[in-house]
């Protein structure tokens, strides 16, 4: 298995994959759209700073098109997708190598497609929760986007109190937008409340499989997810991401 960690600016992003070529194609895709993103940015900067959903031209780039369709199912700006879009342009550059496995995890924003199961643990900052739980998803579920937005954890901005809100759909731009929406709703002020209220609004879009919130201690979760397995010692020797 070939890995490359690849840091472009704000991107930090790790790369695997069964085919050395395909990782070159996800770096040289990455970059590319980056710079699609970036000169797009130059002529709309509202599409930068917005929090709400924001439309752009039939003609746009790929990437924007990507995210602004991923805000407008989350109700959220475009840029709550950027991570999980260059991830899912990754995936996809590496598959036209026909590998058995693409994956790239971006800040917390996975992008798995291919012919291999995948383990993928769930960090959480100091929640007591953080890296002890996981998902093993098969082959056959694949593809998927793994997204998680944290307001505890990393640079993203999240408005609310989660430790980690973690979605699950077919593409990982949509993931990463809803994942932000959904995150957004946990506020300390009452856990237990906007947990259930955040898992109520992942319920209502049916572009999404499932959702699972870990905030302090608690937990909650909705949809159809993955096998959530503890991360025992046992499990460790596995490759989880």
């Amino acid at each position: 298995m070939y890995k490359k960690r690849l840091i472009v600016k704000e991107t930090n992003i790790l790369l695997k994959c069964d085919i050395k070529k395909g990782i070159d194609n996800a770096e040289k895709a990455i970059r590319y759209n980056r710079h699609l993103l970036e000169d797009y940015i130059k002529k709309d900067p509202f599409f930068q700073i917005t929090f709400e959903p924001h439309e752009v031209p039939s003609d746009a780039p790929k990437i924007v098109m990507m995210m602004a369709k991923a805000g407008q199912i989350a109700n959220v700006g475009p840029m709550a997708a950027v991570a999980g879009a260059i991830s899912e342009i990754a995936t996809d550059a590496m598959l036209l190598e026909k590998t058995k496995l693409a994956l790239a995890e971006n800040g917390g924003d996975i992008s798995a497609k291919g012919r291999s199961d995948v383990f993928i643990a769930v960090y959480a900052g100091d929640s007591p929760l953080s890296g002890k739980i996981g998902f093993k998803i098969k082959d056959s579920e694949l593809p998927l986007g793994i997204c998680t937005s944290s307001g505890k954890v990393g640079p993203s901005i999240s408005l609310g109190d989660a430790h980690a809100a973690t979605v699950i759909a077919k593409d990982a731009a949509v993931a990463d937008a809803v994942a932000t929406a959904v995150g957004n709703m946990v506020k300390e002020n009452d856990m237990e409340g906007t947990i259930q209220a955040s898992l109520e609004l992942a319920e209502q879009i049916k572009e999404i499989k499932g959702c699972l919130v870990i905030a302090g201690e608690f937990v909650g979760r909705v949809g159809k997810l993955p096998e959530i397995a503890e991360i025992s010692d046992e499990l460790k020797v596995k490759e989880w991401i």
